[in-house]
């Protein structure tokens, strides 16, 4: 039996890629440190995450000694005192370039006043991902045209992204137009409703920065994602099983003509050996009603050390040493997204992940969610509404009321 002390414990978030390189980052760094403590990963999907270092504590219970951890969570995790300040450890010994090093995109959600609980692991803001060899077909082309009358190009309104995805229903090829991740896991669907919202001019937030969903903008961003989701003719008929991690891996294996989701999975369709769309695929700005702006959401994953950890300056010195540029690459070449700016700048990088530059861009029309203790909770309400909105034939205004009321009682 091993004793407590001779294991390293991260809690990692399931997906091939983090689980390889975290690996891979514990074995070169106990070469690099001497260090002699096993690496010990226990890996969870997003539910079992949050509920074992957050709801049940085991950040603040040293169950763990380094934790990933989404930006939903990390202002409810530093009320809760879950996580080290890092600032000691920052000013004693910080990574190479810090801050510089990274967009500033990138290191506000974890800062509380002077307080930082977390440094940036996995990025990659929401995006529009297309099959680039599809949408320039000459007989795709000329078929488009002679069907709507009009030229097949990325779309810029959600109307053409309907008619598009319809347009590339292809079941007996085993092809779909579209593809959406509506597992209700109290994040995915959540993410499609704000960018629904968003891209139709609406906010999350009134003036009084309180939640407020209530408005057209959104009855009409509700009304076409159910319409759109249950339309089998436009999407994939697992979209309802999906998470955002299924939801990318079908679109590698050439399932589906677009999808809107973290542009972490169309890097993965470039690095991932099982890709079947290598080289064939692009990114884009999501799509926008007329005349609106288009809009991304930038949700990313932390390091956080927890604050029962007994192996804190090892968590530290590690998290420095995968931190490097060299380690932060490494992430992005294998299906991760490197959160430094030499990353995205990469020449090498970009000769493999040709579209990895437009991260700036996608950067500059990114949302943040807004920061709230209780954001899980008032996020679960809103996952609610948005499947019942697919699952019933409840009135949308009504469905958005309902869920207005049971914000309004939570949110204060």
């Amino acid at each position: 039996m091993h004793n407590q002390i001779s294991t390293f414990k991260i809690a990692v978030r399931k997906f091939a890629p983090f689980e390889t390189a975290m690996q891979d980052f514990w074995t070169k760094y106990c070469k690099f440190s001497g260090c002699k403590l096993e690496l010990e990963m226990v890996v969870m999907d997003l539910h079992e995450l949050y509920e074992n270092t957050i709801t049940k504590k085991g950040l603040a219970n040293g169950d763990f000694d380094i934790a990933h951890i989404s930006t939903d969570w990390v202002l409810e995790g530093y009320f809760n005192q879950d996580f080290e300040v890092l600032n000691p450890y920052i000013n004693k010994n910080k990574p190479r370039d810090f801050p510089k090093g990274w967009s500033k995109s990138l290191l506000t959600l974890q800062r509380f006043g002077w307080e930082v609980v977390g440094l940036p692991f996995h990025d990659g803001p929401e995006c529009f991902i297309y099959r680039k060899d599809l949408f320039e077909s000459e007989t795709e082309k000329a078929n488009y045209q002679s069907t709507y009358g009009k030229a097949l190009e990325v779309p810029k309104t959600w109307e053409d992204f309907y008619q598009i995805a319809q347009f590339f229903y292809r079941p007996a090829d085993n092809l779909y137009g579209s593809i959406f991740a509506c597992y209700p896991d109290g994040h995915n669907t959540v993410f499609d409703f704000c960018l629904q919202l968003w891209t139709r001019g609406g906010s999350l937030v009134d003036a009084n920065g309180l939640i407020q969903i209530n408005n057209q903008a959104a009855i009409d961003g509700l009304n076409f994602y159910r319409t759109i989701v249950n339309d089998k003719t436009a999407v994939h008929p697992k979209s309802n099983e999906f998470e955002s991690v299924a939801a990318g891996i079908a679109f590698s294996q050439g399932e589906a003509a677009m999808m809107i989701n973290w542009f972490g999975f169309a890097a993965m369709c470039e690095v991932d050996e099982n890709s079947k769309v290598k080289g064939k695929i692009d990114v884009e700005l999501l799509p926008s009603v007329e005349g609106k702006n288009s809009a991304s959401l930038n949700v990313y994953w932390l390091y956080t050390i927890a604050k029962g950890s007994k192996n804190k300056e090892i968590a530290y010195d590690f998290l420095r040493f995968a931190l490097a540029e060299e380690q932060d690459k490494q992430l992005t070449l294998e299906g991760g997204i490197g959160c430094r700016i030499s990353t995205w700048n990469d020449e090498e990088t970009n000769q493999i992940i040709p579209y990895y530059h437009k991260l700036a861009q996608l950067h500059e029309v990114a949302n943040m969610l807004p920061q709230k203790k209780n954001w899980a909770a008032i996020a679960a309400i809103i996952d609610e509404m948005v499947l019942n909105a697919i699952n019933t034939d409840a009135l949308t205004e009504q469905l958005i009321e309902k869920a207005q009321k049971r914000i309004n009682e939570i949110d204060k």
